[in-house]
């Protein structure tokens, strides 16, 4: 199998679709969005993923009133992989969603930090990462209805208040503020949101507000000084150590790496 690129944080709409090209996308989408394949358009929700092709026509481009944001893994796939594939049920263009896409993302950043510190063992980490992707693709295609997480109280209020999150990432998010909205306490707001997403919702704040400055390194000539302020960052160093922590790589490196793909 061999990774094109990846790429964390995308903006960009896009469309692809009967170009006979190889090379699929492998989405995972951290908003909500509006998939088209084959003529229909559906909404699905952030931490859903699918794997595209140049097979028919699909697309997919923000949803009303949300920042579209994804990560993207293009590759190719020799025959073996497609019959991997195929072996574990997966369906290319039929959007998934999953019980814990940060699982799935995590995966994706150690794709992405090892590609940018090579080594000679890189392309077996990689081969064997996207076979786990396929696996957690495969899981997400067979998991009957009787998820767990539907239990957790407030299920639907704390989906909105995320999605709200990572659409509005320098927004003031007081966990005072939105456990009040959901009119319960704020010790039983976080206790309810790690159950639901297996992260607190500082967490989340950080996600986004990361994702939003790898953004601006890609997008502007803002200074990284600048970047962390507009982030809510009062110290330099703070920011970038967490950067390179969610990244793999310091500020300057990722726009220096932007730069040349």
């Amino acid at each position: 199998m061999k990774i094109n690129s990846i790429k964390l944080g995308c903006r960009s709409e896009h469309s692809a679709g009967s170009s006979g090209t190889a090379d699929s996308l492998f989405i995972l989408f951290r908003s909500p969005a509006l998939f088209s394949a084959g003529g229909r358009e559906q909404l699905i929700d952030s931490g859903t993923a699918v794997i595209i092709t140049g097979s028919y026509r699909q697309s997919f481009r923000a949803a009303h009133g949300h920042r579209l944001s994804y990560d993207c893994i293009s590759f190719r796939m020799s025959s073996s992989d497609k019959q991997y594939m195929a072996a574990l049920d997966i369906e290319t263009g039929i959007p998934l969603k999953l019980a814990d896409d940060f699982v799935m993302s995590g995966m994706i950043k150690c794709m992405k930090s090892q590609s940018l510190n090579k080594s000679r063992n890189t392309a077996e980490f990689m081969e064997l990462s996207m076979r786990l992707l396929f696996i957690s693709l495969s899981d997400a295609a067979s998991r009957d209805s009787h998820d767990p997480k539907r239990s957790i109280p407030h299920l639907a209020e704390l989906k909105r208040l995320r999605e709200s999150i990572f659409d509005d990432p320098l927004g003031e998010w007081n966990s005072d503020l939105l456990a009040a909205e959901i009119g319960i306490s704020r010790a039983y707001f976080h206790r309810i949101y790690l159950a639901a997403f297996g992260v607190t919702c500082r967490q989340d704040v950080i996600e986004s507000r990361l994702i939003y400055a790898a953004d601006m390194l890609r997008n502007t000539d803002l200074s990284v000084s600048e970047i962390a302020e507009k982030c809510g960052y009062e110290s330099d160093s703070y920011f970038m150590r967490q950067f390179r922590q969610h990244k793999g790589c310091t500020p300057t490196e990722y726009r220096n790496n932007s730069d040349e793909e």
